[in-house]
């Protein structure tokens, strides 16, 4: 498909797609527009930041009339999502008398019912909120023609399943379905079997689930100098505006205090929030009055911001699919973006088998050094300086250092300057270093002591190969192993003993739970 005009739509719809800047429709529009105008059902395998909300929204537009009822109805399973796409009907809808209305918690439910009754012809809401309207007889469905599942698989994980089926019984028999759905669990297929009629399926592959606008790179980081990598990565990136995602909304606190005790502009988003606390989080985002956004998968869903430029995994994700989610969240509009990843050595099987369940290649990056974080700041401030100076109006501030400049160096005063102005963010830092000691091995190397031998069938080639894939250093790291009955002395190099140390320390080899410690240095004879 090359080009919106190849569906033939309605001149005022057509040209409120060229007020939006669409050239050309992405594989979801391509694949999915055609059909749902023929009338046909449509399931549609998409993640947000692939263009399905105008893959719906394009057809229910064109097909809606001007008749003040209900003609379609969305379900999205949050408030953000919601409003995102009642504002992308409200932009398709722009030349045509057609009415789309967001409805949801948190907001005055006496202000929806007053924009019901003033009469609109599409609905998107949450499932909560459009069965209280229904139960209050607000909100009437008699007259739709077409229901949307956006977002299935998050509705249903978060237990909207019986409100959804209550929903669409309160709909008519001859209406037109069509879900969407980033996965496809049982729930979500027991569902379109019973409320769906022959629908057609549509899938957006690998490739284009995973944003190819998106780069992918990961970092292996150890877990006591998580937070100090996460910093030295940050402070070596041009972060306009990034969500750094955890696993848990203790997790999710613990982080935006560690970060705003460091400096940087950051709030954070999790399930505990208030309505009126996460309004305030997401508008100090969209605004930039904060730079990072620190956030739970859950507390995440429905967020649609285009100039996100950096997704950080600062904890990897369980499964593939929520990695998916998270870096949809930048790439997006056209724009270019980084996703990066954090991964312990206990993450690091976890990091492959996404890379593998998703086709996505993660390109391996070095944490940078303190020299590498200070030599990119010093770029950042010589560059504020050249362009403060080739901006001018600096007469002020030369009145102001005119008598310092006679009694000192001019060089030394503009050092001192710069000294204020960076708050000690250009002072030189030491190096923290894992420091094992004395091990008993030679130089450059670092020697374990293994709390199992051969009482547990361990072979060198078993401790090569676990050592390999837990701790995800090369083979070739490894030095002498020496195996005893019942312990084992390996030597790894010096670079990669603190990953080793991290991965097996306390860990399994052929199923027997071991312990690694560094070893004690040899007696001397």
């Amino acid at each position: 498909m090359a080009s919106f005009k190849d569906f033939n739509l309605s001149r005022k719809v057509q040209d409120a797609i060229n007020d939006m800047g669409f050239e050309e429709p992405s594989p979801i529009q391509a694949s999915c527009i055609p059909l749902v105008l023929e009338g046909k059902e449509v399931i549609g395998q998409a993640q947000t930041g692939t263009g399905k909300t105008a893959a719906f929204g394009v057809p229910i537009v064109e097909r809606a009339g001007t008749d003040r009822r209900v003609q379609a109805l969305v379900l999205t399973p949050t408030r953000e999502l919601a409003i995102q796409v009642a504002g992308e009907f409200r932009k398709i809808a722009k030349h045509k008398r057609v009415r789309s209305l967001p409805i949801y918690g948190g907001q005055s439910i006496v202000h929806q019912i007053r924009a019901l009754q003033q009469g609109v012809q599409i609905v998107i809401g949450t499932p909560g909120r459009v069965l209280d309207h229904i139960r209050r007889g607000t909100l009437k469905l008699n007259s739709v023609q077409m229901v949307v599942l956006d977002e299935a698989d998050e509705m249903l994980d978060m237990g909207f399943i019986e409100d959804i089926e209550s929903i669409l019984k309160e709909t008519p028999d001859d209406r037109q379905t069509l879900l969407f759905s980033a996965t496809f669990p049982s729930e979500v297929r027991r569902l379109s079997a019973r409320y769906m009629k022959k629908p057609e399926h549509v899938t957006v592959n690998r490739g284009e689930m995973t944003v190819p606008l998106t780069d992918q790179v990961y970092y292996k980081v150890l877990e006591r100098s998580k937070l100090e990598s996460l910093c030295r990565i940050v402070d070596s990136e041009e972060v306009s505006l990034g969500i750094i995602f955890c696993r848990t909304k203790r997790g999710v606190d613990e982080l935006v205090e560690a970060l705003l005790a460091r400096g940087y502009l950051v709030d954070g988003l999790h399930g505990d929030l208030s309505q009126a606390q996460r309004d305030r989080v997401m508008k100090r985002f969209r605004t930039s009055d904060i730079e990072l956004l620190v956030a739970t998968d859950v507390a995440a869903r429905g967020i649609d911001v285009d100039n996100v430029t950096h997704v950080i995994n600062y904890d990897l994700p369980q499964d593939p699919e929520s990695y998916v989610h998270r870096i949809g969240r930048t790439g997006r509009a056209g724009k270019k973006g980084l996703a990066i990843s954090l991964a312990t050595p206990r993450e690091f099987k976890l990091l492959k088998q996404i890379e593998r369940e998703t086709g996505a290649k993660m390109e391996a990056r070095e944490v940078p050094s303190l020299a590498d974080v200070a030599e990119r700041q010093a770029e950042v401030w010589r560059n504020r300086i050249i362009e403060a100076i080739q901006g001018g109006s600096l007469g002020h501030f030369r009145a102001i250092l005119g008598n310092v400049i006679d009694e000192y160096d001019p060089v030394d005063v503009a050092c001192a300057a710069l000294k204020i102005a960076s708050a000690g963010e250009l002072e030189k830092r030491e190096e923290e270093d894992y420091n094992f000691g004395d091990t008993g091995a030679k130089p450059g190397m670092v020697r374990f002591f293994i709390n199992v031998g051969r009482n547990a069938n361990i072979s060198p080639s078993d401790l090569v190969r676990t050592i390999s894939e837990e701790a995800g250093v090369p083979g070739q790291t490894i030095g002498k192993i020496d195996i005893f009955d019942r312990f084992t002395f390996v030597e790894v190099e010096q670079e990669s003993a603190p990953f080793v140390y991290e991965a097996l320390r306390k860990s399994r080899i052929n199923g027997s739970r071991v312990n690694l410690e560094p070893a004690k240095p040899r007696a001397r004879r």
